[in-house]
């Protein structure tokens, strides 16, 4: 009997090890794997405008585990959005280069354009299915020819600590944003809101209210196309947006005088919020991708640390909305010496796992599908898709967006009365 347990035990613990070494296969079949010579020795460079771009670099370890003889370099070029074409155009042009969707359509970023490969071509392999499909540029002819490698999107930073202190919730409409404010207030609060507010770009007024704007338009195809057009009329479609932040402004949520102390809308923001008396504050995810690395230069932080997180901005009775943009995207020359690799990294690159890896260690939105992941960004990924507003998808330009920033910027600054902004529209200069 004793033999016959003991055989059995070694029966199904070998089946056990089978089951198992069967699973970490299928896992590892699902992994990437290399479709070139593993042993092909290269050098593959990589243009941005970033000062460093770790995140980036740590990817290149990634890679080099299955092809140890690539060398992968990163360099930043100065003033990069005027001089990408002109580098493209020369004799040491990148292999992969940051693009931007904004770039598209317009004539002095031609080459950035008319140098890149088309992305969407099946035979790269780039698992384009992983990225939410709302931030993937439009173009007329239907080529790809920049991809998302990290997402932005508006909202403010929030103390959870305080709002646990205080027995407070997190507003998810306009009403309990009011209420909330009111309430910060009635506890000693002096700033419950606060944004940077010198000037229109990322302002706070363009954090909260673009959002909004967006969805007033997002289903009326003939209000994009006259506010593209900059046509003088299109002003009106404004309104209901500059009638909003006034009501915002006059709701008493923010203090612009204090606000106005701010000096810009990443640095200083960080460490005004790290001062642990601001419950919420405005900003993009670009400066929420700044707050780790600030909290040892902090010595508030540092002497009281808090819980703190990202949420969107609720302007609407009926609930917030998800902005979402692309922040940074990526080509490949066309032209490169080594486009085979160049394209093997990106079919490497372009996959949650190694997106993901990149977004959370640059502290930068993922351009995927699940954001549950990190906690910074989850509580965008819960909202429901009617709350998801893509300007990408919308069909918003620059210029129609530049003057909604620079009309909500006069009116709520107090230059400029409702009317006065809706009529300029058209005539506002970035």
């Amino acid at each position: 009997m004793k033999k016959i347990i003991s055989a059995l035990l070694t029966v199904s613990m070998l089946m056990g090890l089978a089951a198992c070494d069967s699973e970490q296969q299928g896992n590892a079949d699902e992994g990437f794997k290399p479709s070139l010579d593993t042993s092909a020795v290269c050098n593959i460079s990589i243009a941005g405008g970033y000062d460093n771009f770790e995140a980036l670099e740590a990817e290149f370890d990634r890679f080099n585990v299955y092809y140890p003889n690539v060398e992968l370099k990163y360099t930043k070029i100065d003033d990069y959005n005027n001089m990408i074409g002109t580098v493209l155009d020369g004799n040491d042009a990148p292999d992969i280069y940051v693009n931007y969707s904004w770039m598209y359509g317009r004539d002095q970023y031609m080459s950035s354009i008319s140098h890149a490969e088309d992305l969407a071509d099946p035979a790269l392999g780039l698992d384009l299915d992983c990225i939410r499909s709302n931030i993937i540029l439009n173009t007329e002819d239907g080529t790809l020819p920049m991809v998302p490698v990290f997402a932005n999107t508006y909202g403010m930073l929030v103390n959870k600590t305080l709002f646990d202190k205080e027995g407070l919730s997190v507003p998810t409409t306009y009403q309990e944003l009011v209420d909330v404010c009111s309430a910060f207030r009635e506890k000693g609060y002096q700033n419950p809101m606060m944004g940077f507010s010198q000037s229109e770009t990322t302002s706070l007024f363009t954090l909260s209210i673009y959002p909004f704007f967006c969805s007033t338009v997002a289903d009326d195809a003939e209000a994009v196309s006259s506010l593209n057009s900059l046509d003088p009329s299109a002003g009106e479609y404004l309104r209901p947006s500059l009638e909003k932040i006034t009501q915002f402004i006059n709701d008493g949520c923010v203090d612009l005088d204090l606000c106005g102390e701010i000096e810009n809308n990443y640095d200083a923001v960080i460490m005004r919020f790290f001062e642990g008396d601001v419950p919420m504050m405005t900003c993009s995810g670009d400066t929420v991708s700044g707050t780790k690395k600030r909290e040892s230069r902090s010595e508030a932080f540092i002497a009281n640390p808090f819980e703190y997180t990202f949420v969107p901005v609720p302007m609407s009775d009926d609930g917030a909305n998800f902005l979402d943009m692309s922040n940074l995207q990526f080509s490949v020359n066309k032209d490169s010496q080594e486009l085979d690799m160049a394209n093997e990294f990106m079919r490497f690159l372009i996959s949650s796992a190694e997106l993901n890896e990149m977004a959370q260690n640059k502290g930068l939105m993922s351009p995927t599908k699940d954001l549950s992941f990190n906690s910074m960004y989850a509580a965008f990924g819960e909202l429901p898709e009617s709350r998801i507003l893509s300007p990408e998808l919308i069909g918003l330009t620059d210029d129609a967006v530049i003057q909604m920033r620079q009309a909500v910027f006069h009116v709520a600054t107090g230059e400029m009365t409702i009317d006065e902004a809706v009529a300029a529209f058209g005539s506002f200069t970035q």
